[in-house]
C-alpha cells in the first residue's frame, strides 16, 4: 500500500530535564497539526515552557480505541498528528500502540523522534549486564498476581527492567528477593535526570532493607534493573547415559557414540567418550 497524505510523528519527551528535549522534537511538536498526548495538561505545560501552542487532544489507556478513529480522520485530511506521552518514548508502558497499528495498516507515514527513556537510561548506570535485556513494564499491583509473575521470571537469563510504583516499591522488592533470590543483584534508578536522581546498587535483598528504612527511596518514578538468572546446572541421569552408550556401542565408534550420546543424554562429549571407550574395552574384540 503507497503512503497516504498525513503522517504520524511518534516523538520522545523528557522524562524530568527538560534540557534532554532535542531541538528536532521541539520543531515537529510546533508543526503539528495536532497533538495527541497522554496527559494534556503536562504536555500543555511542556508547550509553555517551549513557547509553542498546538492543539492538544487526550490519548490514554481508557479512551485510545474511541480516539483512534477521530486521529485516523485527521490523518486522512492530510494533517501532522504528534504522539508524546507524559515522560520518555511512546508506547513503552504508554498508550499509543493501537493508534501506531491502525495508522501503519492504513498506509499513513509514520515517523519517529527518538530521545529520552527510562530503560535506556536505568540500563546505562546499573552496572549490570546492558545486553541482552527484557523490559516487563509494570508489575502486577495485586500481590498474588505480582508473585505469580515473578515465579515466571524468576529463570528468565536476560536482565530484566522494571517500572514500579513509589508506594508499592516496598513490596516488589521483598518480593523479588524471596522469589529470585536474596542475593540476586539489581539496581534502583530513582527520579532519572531530576535534581534528587539516586542509584541503589545491591543484592534484592540489601535494596529491600534500604526501601524498607530509606523514606527517599519510596519518593518519585523508579526504574528497576535486575541480573538474569544464572545458567541452570544440568543434571546428567548416569544411568540413561550408560545404556545410550551401550546400546550405540553396539554399531558405532566411540567417536560417533560420544557425540550421538551427549546431544540425547545432556552429558558433556569428553564424558561420553570416556564411557564409551570403557564400554569398548570391556567388551573387548569381537
Amino acid at each position: 500500500m503507497g503512503k497516504r497524505a498525513g503522517r504520524l510523528e511518534v516523538i520522545a519527551t523528557p522524562i524530568g530535564n527538560l534540557g534532554d528535549l532535542s531541538a528536532r522534537a521541539r520543531e515537529r511538536l510546533a508543526a503539528a497539526d495536532v497533538i495527541a498526548a497522554e496527559d494534556t495538561r503536562r504536555t500543555l505545560a511542556l508547550l509553555h515552557s517551549l513557547g509553542v501552542a498546538r492543539p492538544l487532544l487526550s490519548l490514554h489507556e481508557h479512551n485510545e480505541l474511541q480516539r483512534v478513529e477521530e486521529l485516523l480522520a485527521r490523518l486522512e485530511a492530510g494533517e501532522i498528528v504528534a504522539l508524546v506521552s507524559d515522560a520518555g518514548t511512546p508506547l513503552l508502558s504508554d498508550p499509543g500502540a493501537e493508534l501506531v497499528r491502525r495508522a501503519a495498516e492504513a498506509g499513513f507515514d509514520i515517523t519517529t523522534v527518538p530521545g529520552p527513556s527510562a530503560i535506556i537510561a536505568a540500563l546505562s548506570i546499573a552496572g549490570l549486564p546492558t545486553q541482552p535485556f527484557c523490559f516487563e513494564g509494570f508489575l502486577p499491583a495485586n500481590e498474588r498476581e505480582r508473585r505469580v509473575r515473578l515465579k515466571q521470571l524468576a529463570s528468565e537469563a536476560r536482565t530484566l527492567v522494571l517500572f514500579e510504583a513509589p508506594h508499592r516499591i516496598v513490596a516488589s522488592l521483598a518480593d523479588l528477593a524471596m522469589i529470585f533470590g536474596a542475593e540476586r543483584r539489581a539496581a534502583a534508578a530513582r527520579e532519572l535526570t531530576k535534581a534528587h536522581e539516586t542509584i541503589y546498587r545491591g543484592t534484592l535483598a540489601e535494596l529491600a532493607q534500604r526501601a524498607r528504612t530509606e523514606d527517599n527511596f519510596q519518593r518519585g518514578e523508579i526504574t528497576l534493573v535486575v541480573q538474569g538468572a544464572p545458567p541452570a546446572s544440568a543434571t546428567v541421569d548416569l544411568e540413561l547415559l550408560r545404556r545410550t552408550v551401550e546400546l550405540l556401542s553396539r554399531e558405532l565408534p566411540p567417536g560417533k557414540v560420544a557425540s550421538l550420546a551427549a546431544q540425547l543424554t545432556g552429558a558433556s562429549r569428553s564424558e561420553a567418550y570416556e564411557l564409551a571407550l570403557r564400554v569398548k574395552s570391556d567388551r573387548g574384540p569381537r
